[in-house]
């Protein structure tokens, strides 16, 4: 069965049906890794970062916990709080859909911006989310990154964005594409400016937000394996009827043709930052 199956890695334990109690057989306990197959008790994955002890897959992560994972205890401002998103289109359901979600994520939008230290150097940081509608980009999300740079240029911080998103906003239309244009006029001013912008790329990064802000940085990082483009291999193949190369819009495959700066694990990402940050701050 199923259950016997399921393994710790670093000395634990395969657990086995007979000294399983029915308790612990409860669903929402365990996980199942969609590069390794394996089955893994969640609180395992939550102690790797959210990282597959067994294979290294890198999970999605909520804005909340990556600003813990990152984000000095206790230094953490948000900014740009409050913004109502609107249904300009009136789409059916749309409206309905984000209570449910803000209700389900605690979070008011698809991006959490603040104010904050890496390791004791102060900078602005907007964080997507991918559990709140894949991170698309409508008019509110572009407006907390506006934001977000208009803070950085304002204080004269550096800006880190971590990307996750299917791209822009179906429900919002023309609305959610014109994000693309003024986040990335805000990032023109930002390097007016002189300022530092680092860019992290997870998985999935795509659509509207790659063609935009999420490859503009000065610093260009992403976690392994993130998918990352425009539009999705499928599509792709679909469109010029040709097989794509192995490993196509993956991070590593993006490193190797210079269209990211460096593959950092979840486990180095503080320390890298913090490294950056250190060399821009001798360097200013």
């Amino acid at each position: 069965m199923v259950i016997d199956k399921i393994k710790k890695v670093n000395n634990i334990k395969v657990i086995s049906k007979r000294n399983t109690k029915a308790s612990d057989m409860l669903i929402g306990k365990w996980a199942k890794c969609d590069n390794c197959k394996e089955i893994i008790y969640k609180d395992e994955i939550r102690k790797n970062l959210s990282v597959c002890p067994n294979c290294g897959k890198h999970f999605r992560l909520s804005s909340r916990r990556r600003i813990k994972q990152i984000i000095d205890e206790g230094t953490f401002i948000e900014i740009a709080k409050g913004l109502q998103t609107k249904d300009p289109l009136k789409f059916e359901g749309y409206t309905k859909k984000l209570e449910t979600l803000k209700e389900k994520t605690k979070i008011e939008e698809a991006v959490v911006a603040g104010i904050g230290e890496i390791s004791g150097s102060k900078v602005v940081i907007a964080i997507m989310d991918g559990n709140f509608l894949m991170g698309s980009m409508g008019s509110v999300v572009g407006e907390k990154i506006t934001l977000a740079v208009e803070e950085a240029i304002k204080q004269r911080l550096p800006l880190i964005i971590f990307c996750v998103s299917g791209g822009a906003r179906m429900q919002e239309g023309i609305i959610s594409l014109m994000q693309m244009a003024k986040t990335s006029a805000a990032l023109a001013k930002l390097n007016e400016a002189g300022l530092l912008y680092i860019s992290v790329l997870t998985d999935p990064t795509t659509g509207g937000v790659t063609a935009s802000f999420a490859m503009l940085g000065d610093i260009i990082l992403a976690e392994p394996k993130a998918l990352i483009g425009f539009a999705g291999p499928r599509v792709i193949e679909q469109t010029i009827k040709q097989q794509l190369p192995e490993g196509f819009q993956k991070s590593e495959f993006l490193l190797k043709h210079g269209f990211i700066d460096k593959i950092v694990e979840r486990k180095d990402m503080k320390k890298t930052l913090e490294e950056l940050l250190k060399l821009h701050k001798e360097n200013k």
